[in-house]
């Protein structure tokens, strides 16, 4: 399919707009066109801003903008409402390309000092070029539409070359005609099996040293998601955020964080020997929903702790509550710490309007992303963004390879490749039309009676509902509480009578993600789904309450410390089934994450006290659909494991 791309031409000079819009369409008859370039007339004013952010385009997608700013002798209140007009439309899709039309040098100084970033080129208007304007904007659309690593794998793979290294299969030939496993040549395709390859072929680049197609197309994302640097990785957000907090940090040193953060996030304090100071995130206790670290904390954190490095946020939560970013990294920012920002479920946001500010535009200093959870690479690829001032490359190389596989796959390369072009050119409309399926969702869901979609004030825990926290609409949290179904049930239910697969669920809700694959039929699969099992309702449970977290104690020693003693394991229970006395004051040794949600109860190092253990027993005995990640099963008994007296003894104290 032959994409179509719109150049939309703003001018408050009607005959003069006319005239470009038809030499620059005579010019796409004329020339070569691959990507179906026309061009469109808006006058410059608000009409400019609706029209791009309209996705009424009949298949179409936006790309440049030109803006002229006017004759020399028109209204200075025109020619600033052009300049004016060129800011609202990049602040509004930063992605899109913007052209300015002059008179001559002197109006370039003026808009320069007032949007200069924002400005990909000029034209002057008397000149009237419309060839050469044609094919600067051809090549414009083609710069952003490449896919250098792509493009590159898909080239050597066609030229069918002999495989002698590995891997093993041999492009697939292994596979071919195996009574055993042929099969698996058939469900995988010869051309993903041709492309799995390895280091050995140079014209691919490497990932560990790129210095070309994937230098490249790393480039080409640092631009599309405003960074100054931007790294893949086929490791997932979780090496990402390992990589990252070992070229921070050293050993002892001091960094703030959202106990609500990703396990790996908690795995990078005890490879980094970094001294962790955990702020206790907001909870929705109802739902049995983390929430967002309360800014009064994070303040408090910043202003008790002037030797911290770091500072990492996770923005959007699971559930799709994220930061209002900008006070807390100027804050941590006028301290000298660092910030880091856990987007993996806030990859999409550069792309709409409605989602943004992103983490790097409220000023990050590092933000990692899971492309692979809402835009469409595979899984475990995702990017690293780099826009912190004072950054060692060199140190972030090591580090990076010292995480990263040498022996990358590079289907997933070319799958960032490729999510990051389809992000650029078409993530709007795309993005828009899962932001209306979620809304549409909301109504027909609220409609049947029995299932309710949560909004943001029920979603919020009261210590933050004066932190400007906002909630990502693509995340749909439902209250199952009026459907009489439990959970688990009704999970269940979906998988095994509608084949609905949903993200998550909770004690009394589910999860839903829309992405940019969302489809008008899924939606519709879905509400049917939800209206039948609305019309099976049954009395309303008493769902059991889940049991309230308890607040961190504090840490004996550094995590990384605990972690790499060999400790001894202590039952949770009792011979009598109850929490084990025993544990009480002794330091645990590893990460125990009940899951959902994924929240950490305790971390190496920590003080175990009489809540956690009985928060702990009764997760064991009431909440079956719970995992305890962390625990050790002996003798069919579940066990912590804690330091021996005279380890702790012999360890550094805090």
């Amino acid at each position: 399919m032959k994409p179509v791309t719109q150049v939309l031409v703003v001018s408050a000079d009607e005959a003069w707009r006319d005239a470009v819009v038809g030499g620059l369409n005579a010019a796409a008859e004329r020339l070569d066109n691959p990507y179906g370039l026309r061009a469109l007339s808006c006058p410059c004013d608000e009409q400019a801003l609706q029209a791009v952010l309209s996705t009424d385009t009949k298949g179409a997608d936006l790309q440049v903008v030109l803006i002229d700013h006017g004759e020399r002798q028109a209204d200075t209140r025109q020619r600033e409402r052009a300049v004016r007009t060129a800011q609202q439309i990049i602040e509004a899709r930063p992605e899109l390309s913007l052209y300015m039309l002059l008179e001559d040098d002197s109006d370039k100084l003026l808009v320069e000092q007032l949007a200069s970033d924002a400005v990909d080129g000029y034209f002057f208007r008397s000149e009237q070029d419309f060839h050469g304007w044609f094919r600067i904007l051809a090549a414009e659309v083609a710069e952003k539409a490449d896919t250098p690593f792509y493009d590159a794998l898909r080239d050597y793979v066609a030229q069918a070359k002999d495989s002698w290294h590995t891997p093993g299969h041999g492009g697939g030939d292994s596979f071919k005609g195996s009574p055993w496993v042929g099969d698996f040549y058939d469900f995988v395709g010869e051309e993903m099996l041709r492309a799995d390859l390895s280091v050995s072929v140079p014209e691919l680049d490497s990932l560990l040293h790129p210095t070309g197609v994937i230098s490249q197309s790393q480039r080409l994302a640092a631009k599309a998601f405003g960074a100054r640097k931007t790294y893949f990785a086929t490791n997932g957000t979780s090496t990402s955020n390992k990589v990252i907090f070992q070229s921070l940090l050293a050993p002892g040193d001091t960094l703030l964080l959202d106990r609500n953060c990703h396990k790996s996030v908690h795995h990078g304090v005890i490879l980094s020997g970094a001294r962790p100071v955990y702020l206790d995130s907001s909870v929705n206790r109802h739902f049995g929903l983390f929430g967002p670290v309360p800014q009064a904390t994070i303040r408090a954190a910043i202003e008790a702790h002037p030797e911290a490095k770091v500072l990492i946020l996770t923005s959007c939560t699971y559930d799709g509550l994220r930061y209002d970013l900008k006070p807390i990294i100027a804050l941590a920012h006028a301290a000298g710490i660092k910030v880091i920002v856990d987007e993996a479920w806030y990859g999409h946001a550069r792309f709409h309007p409605e989602l943004r500010p992103t983490a790097l535009e409220c000023g990050a200093d590092y933000a990692t992303q899971s492309t692979h959870k809402v835009l469409s690479a595979f899984s475990q690829a995702s990017m690293i963004h780099v826009n912190d001032p004072g950054f060692d490359e060199h140190l972030f190389r090591e580090n990076f390879n010292m995480h990263a596989s040498t022996s990358p796959q590079y289907t997933l390369i070319a799958s960032l490749d490729v999510a990051r072009k389809q992000a650029v050119m078409e993530g709007y409309r795309l993005l828009d039309r899962s932001l209306r399926y979620a809304r549409e969702l909301r109504e027909k869901i609220n409609a049947t009676g029995a299932f309710r979609v949560l909004e943001l004030d029920d979603l919020l825990p009261d210590e933050v509902k004066d932190d400007g926290i906002r909630l990502d609409p693509t995340k749909l949290t439902i209250d199952i509480s009026a459907s009489g179904w439990s959970a688990d049930e009704l999970r269940d239910e979906l998988i095994n009578r509608y084949n609905i697969q949903v993200e998550k669920n909770t004690h009394n809700t589910l999860t839903l993600l829309l992405t940019i694959g969302t489809t008008r039929s899924k939606v519709s699969r879905l509400f049917d789904a939800m209206l039948r099992l609305a019309k099976d309702r049954r009395p309303p449970l008493t769902y059991g309450r889940m049991p309230e977290a308890p607040r961190f104690t504090r840490l004996a020693c550094l995590p990384r410390d605990a972690f790499y003693e060999a400790g001894e394991k202590l039952p949770v229970l009792d011979d009598s089934g109850l929490p084990n006395a025993a544990l009480n004051g002794r330091v645990c040794c590893d990460q125990i994450v009940p899951y959902p949600p994924g929240i950490p109860v305790l971390v190496p190092g920590q003080v175990i006290e009489p809540a956690i253990i009985a928060y702990l027993a009764r997760l064991l005995q009431t909440q079956k659909s719970i995992e305890l990640h962390g625990l050790a099963l002996h003798d069919g008994e579940w066990h912590l494991r804690v330091l021996r007296p005279e380890e702790l003894t012999a360890l550094p104290c805090r």
